[in-house]
């Protein structure tokens, strides 16, 4: 092996580079969408920076729109930001039989066809392109501060402990919530060096071991140097892993949020609750 491509979803700058070490192999992002036809950006062979996905491709054309919501401009310093919108040939005719979702993500201008991504971006001094945000995971909470859903997941996947992670945020309170789909082993070592030993499914249903993994993603928050209102507040222990075949992940494994809400709807109520 000489080379790793990868793409569907971010790859974690830590994950990067411990990879790039132990197998002393050149890592590349990529970045597009089922919509763009997969080109959108791709790093260059001599780029040695971690956490960024490249330039744009010679198929289509990238641009920034301000998103004032969030408070990501083009006029910021040091870099500009704002929501990607990707326009070219390899922009897709629109959603299948959904006429008002290609109206409302598709548009047409100076001659091209344009496509509104929801990913927010910072473009760096060499014209390469960072991912920093994703509108649609975006939450307001209580208080007015916004929470990044799918950033404060992607830190608290780095804890060895969690396999996958769901979170969830209600404008009407002031903290956010967790489904984890824990590591089988890790879950039953860190209960046992807490005294607990308990079969697997016990363990997740426990109350007291889900303060123990609440305590553990509050420490791995802390040290991602997540927000106080970003770390979640209560969690729920999930026994099932997530998979395409259940329909709460794509084939690339991203979250379906809207239906992992609606199957666990009870399970949030009860942490909102508690």
């Amino acid at each position: 092996m000489r080379i790793i491509l990868t793409g569907s979803a971010p790859l974690s700058p830590e994950t990067n580079e411990q990879i790039n070490n132990c197998l002393c192999l050149k890592i590349i992002q990529g970045y597009g969408l089922t919509e763009t036809c997969s080109s959108a950006t791709v790093q260059d062979l001599d780029d040695l920076s971690f956490g960024r996905v490249g330039a744009p491709t010679t198929v289509c054309d990238i641009k920034l729109v301000n998103w004032e919501e969030g408070n990501y401009r083009v006029t910021d310093k040091p870099y500009p930001r704002g929501e990607i919108i990707i326009g070219g040939d390899n922009i897709s005719a629109g959603y299948y039989n959904l006429p008002d979702k290609t109206e409302e993500d598709f548009f047409e201008s100076d001659g091209r066809r344009w496509f509104k991504t929801g990913d927010i971006c910072e473009v760096q001094e060499d014209g390469v392109v960072k991912i920093i945000d994703r509108k649609k995971d975006l939450v307001k909470l209580q208080a007015g501060e916004y929470v990044s859903l799918g950033k404060v997941e992607a830190q608290l996947k780095t804890n060895p402990l969690v396999d996958n992670i769901c979170v969830y945020g209600e404008s009407s309170k002031h903290y956010c919530v967790a489904l984890v789909v824990p590591n089988h082993q890790q879950l039953i070592d860190l209960a046992a060096r807490k005294g607990i030993t308990k079969p697997f499914e016990e363990l997740c249903r426990s109350p007291e071991v889900e303060k123990i993994v609440l305590q553990e993603l509050a420490d791995h928050g802390k040290k991602s140097k997540l927000e106080k209102f970003e770390i979640p507040a209560a969690v729920k222990i999930v026994t099932e892993v997530w998979s395409p075949d259940m329909g709460l992940v794509t084939a690339a494994f991203k979250l379906k949020r809207k239906d992992i809400q609606e199957r666990y709807k009870s399970e949030i109520n009860r942490m909102y609750a508690s």
